[in-house]
């Protein structure tokens, strides 16, 4: 089930309004330990989005009685009461974050994509550790490319490969498989399940495919989502 604990989240609000509708996600409890892959999962509009972009520190909150991030000595960070300027220090240090996209950068290569993270929080990767790594991802042989020359399946292994690469506490996956097939999709799963297993890192996959994490994480979460009035939608994350 995990190690230490890494993130806490108590009564946390975030609230959204667009032409005349509300929207209102709200989190009454959620805990991450270290070592543990949690699955997220919902349909199209339910929030997941909204709140993988919380977690990666991009969308504030509005309110929160925890919104705790825990670092490698257990002191606690209070996440709702930072500048943005605090926050993009921690998203930088502590997060990595995976793009249904694969977000890479197109004027860089592979290589430089994968060491972007790295040295952006000077840290000096190993010759060694990036092969090792490209080797298990089979793209080894895409490294000196630019990420238009890459199938779907091969960008987001190279986005897994970044993401992972400097180690951060806790790694983000937005609908990692969405982009590419069924086959090709389930071996992306466990590639990443493998990695993250083996580097004792903590990781939560956005999906709308339960068939993606059950069996496979060590716990889910789901939205409960309802509607509260004629243009009001509240949406809760609960465990399964």
């Amino acid at each position: 089930m995990g190690g230490n604990r890494l993130l806490r989240i108590e009564d946390l609000v975030k609230k959204r309004e667009k032409g005349g509708s509300t929207f209102l996600l709200e989190i009454p409890q959620f805990q991450v330990n270290s070592g543990e892959f949690i699955g997220i999962i919902g349909p199209s509009g339910c929030g997941k989005s909204t709140f993988l972009d919380m977690l990666a520190l991009i969308l504030k909150v509005d309110s929160a009685k925890r919104f705790d991030l825990y670092t490698d000595n257990q002191k606690a960070i209070n996440l709702a009461e930072l500048s943005d300027a605090r926050l993009a220090t921690i998203r930088k240090k502590y997060i990595g974050y995976i793009l249904q996209s694969g977000g890479l950068l197109p004027f860089l290569t592979v290589r430089e994509n994968i060491l972007l993270s790295g040295r952006l929080n000077g840290v000096e990767i190993s010759n060694r550790i990036f092969r090792d790594l490209v080797g298990r991802l089979g793209i080894a042989g895409e490294v000196d490319k630019k990420p238009q020359y890459l199938s779907g399946g091969q960008r987001q292994r190279v986005a897994i490969a970044r993401a992972i690469i400097d180690k951060p506490l806790l790694i983000l996956a937005d609908e990692p498989t969405a982009s590419v097939d069924r086959p090709t999709a389930l071996e992306i799963r466990d590639q990443f399940k493998s990695l993250v297993k083996e580097n004792d890192l903590t990781l939560l996959m956005v999906t709308h495919d339960i068939e993606m994490v059950e069996g496979h994480s060590d716990r889910i979460f789901e939205f409960d989502l309802r509607r509260s009035g004629k243009n009001r939608t509240i949406s809760r994350v609960v465990e399964r």
